[in-house]
């Protein structure tokens, strides 16, 4: 039987291009929807964003989902991208501060703006495209080369993430987390649906994925 994956609706994120790119990482069945008992149902989750943080937590809350989001992870896969990693934090400075859902300890925090590079030249913020991760052990990242370069959008990143959850680094002025993990959780700050065959090859082994580290 053809397995679902269910796209979290909660009135933020790129909904259609995440669905879109799961649907061509191999055979399922993706739904994007805001009932509970369909996310509940699906044999995977993913859970997006894009924009503020502090409006995906309004919204993710005053849709129910947050406790969805819990049910899930405790009995299935479940993949957050970008916003959707940010949320899985504890607290984030953006939108005059947000509390969010503690699935990761730590906060997420904004870029300085006075960052420079290594030839000491400005950084802009937000972060905006290509960018190198460096990998740490994870069965999701199985035939994609180290260092492989993805796309990222963001103006806040995860600086003080708890070493035993880190899984991908990136170097944006500093490092900061890409990539975090823990049983049946897998999450990324830059977005696989716009990273072209890296993306796409990270949603197919999230398809296959068991949920363990």
């Amino acid at each position: 039987m053809t397995q679902t994956v269910a796209v979290i609706d909660y009135g933020s994120g790129n909904l259609h291009s995440v669905a879109k790119a799961v649907e061509h990482a191999g055979p399922c069945r993706v739904l994007v929807t805001s009932d509970a008992n369909t996310i509940e149902s699906a044999d995977r989750v993913v859970l997006p964003g894009v924009g503020a943080m502090g409006d995906c937590m309004q919204g993710l809350q005053d849709r129910g989902l947050d406790s969805v989001v819990f049910n899930v992870i405790q009995e299935k896969p479940l993949m957050g991208v970008c916003v959707g990693m940010q949320i899985l934090t504890e607290f984030g400075e953006e939108s005059s501060g947000v509390n969010a859902l503690g699935v990761f300890p730590g906060q997420i925090t904004q870029f300085s703006k006075s960052m420079k590079g290594p030839e000491g030249n400005a950084l802009k913020v937000p972060h905006m495209g290509w960018n190198e991760v460096h990998q740490r052990s994870h069965p999701i990242w199985a035939g994609i080369d180290d260092r492989t370069r993805f796309y990222f959008v963001h103006s806040y990143r995860y600086a003080d993430a708890n070493e035993d959850c880190v899984v991908g680094t990136c170097d944006y002025g500093a490092p900061f987390a890409a990539a975090l993990s823990k049983p049946n959780v897998f999450a990324v700050q830059f977005h696989p649906e716009k990273s072209h065959d890296a993306g796409i090859h990270l949603y197919r082994n999230f398809l296959t994925w068991d949920g363990t580290c």
